[in-house]
């Protein structure tokens, strides 16, 4: 590279930063606003989970009153505030589980369905469809459930499918097959956050190897655990 003397590298420099201060300004400029922007996005992100947050408590707080009109209230308004809102599913969950309490089971059903098809969180739409298929149990629709649960794609609640699906099956007077799916729920039940009573699992297979005849009776829907809270999306 030729020498260059002080004073021609400074007007070199000159005439660089002549042609380019522009596009230097402006990438500054841009990359200030994007920094701008993604931080606001992040505030209006966190304000509105907390929003949501809120709402949700209201819903839990006016069940747990009996207020029952007050609870569909504020469920219907943050769900049309905020539809995809994890928290408006989790909402219709609280809504569904207090139906079954009332057996108004083509409620709870109504509701989980509502979760299940349309929530974009995969946990909850699980959560949803594993309580569903036990409404459709107590509504004598045990092919619904079946239908309805897949053990190969529900992931660690494959347990609780397989113990659903067995409920489903015993219901029907398919012991042999309800035996199977207990026993594949026992071989998916490899920790405490399974979803699933081991021992409970156990008796249930037991008394169908008991008696080839009679269906075991299921007692009414029982709810798997979820979150009480999940994260905004």
């Amino acid at each position: 590279m030729e020498d260059l003397t002080d004073n021609e590298r400074e007007e070199q420099l000159r005439r660089w930063w002549s042609d380019n201060w522009a596009w230097i300004i402006g990438g500054v400029a841009l990359g200030l606003a994007v920094l701008g922007g993604w931080q606001y996005w992040q505030r209006h992100q966190q304000q509105s989970a907390e929003a949501d947050a809120t709402s949700y408590r209201a819903v839990v707080e006016a069940l747990g009153r009996n207020q029952r009109d007050e609870a569909v209230k504020q469920a219907a308004e943050l769900r049309e505030r905020r539809p995809a809102s994890p928290y408006a599913d989790q909402s219709d969950l609280a809504l569904a589980r207090a139906a079954v309490e009332r057996n108004e089971l083509d409620e709870a059903a109504r509701l989980l369905k509502g979760v299940a098809d349309r929530s974009k969180d995969p946990e909850l739409r699980l959560v949803a469809q594993t309580r569903l298929a036990r409404v459709l149990i107590a509504l004598g629709k045990p092919d619904e459930a079946l239908a309805l649960l897949d053990p190969a794609k529900a992931g660690a609640f494959a347990a609780l499918a397989h113990d659903i699906r067995g409920d489903a099956l015993s219901v029907k007077g398919d012991a042999p097959a309800a035996q199977k799916e207990y026993e594949a729920a026992l071989a998916a039940s490899t920790g405490p956050d399974s979803g699933v009573d081991r021992e409970y699992l156990e008796q249930k297979r037991d008394a169908l190897s008991a008696s080839a005849v009679a269906p075991v009776v299921q007692p009414a829907p029982v709810e798997a655990a979820a979150p009480t809270e999940a994260p905004a999306k």
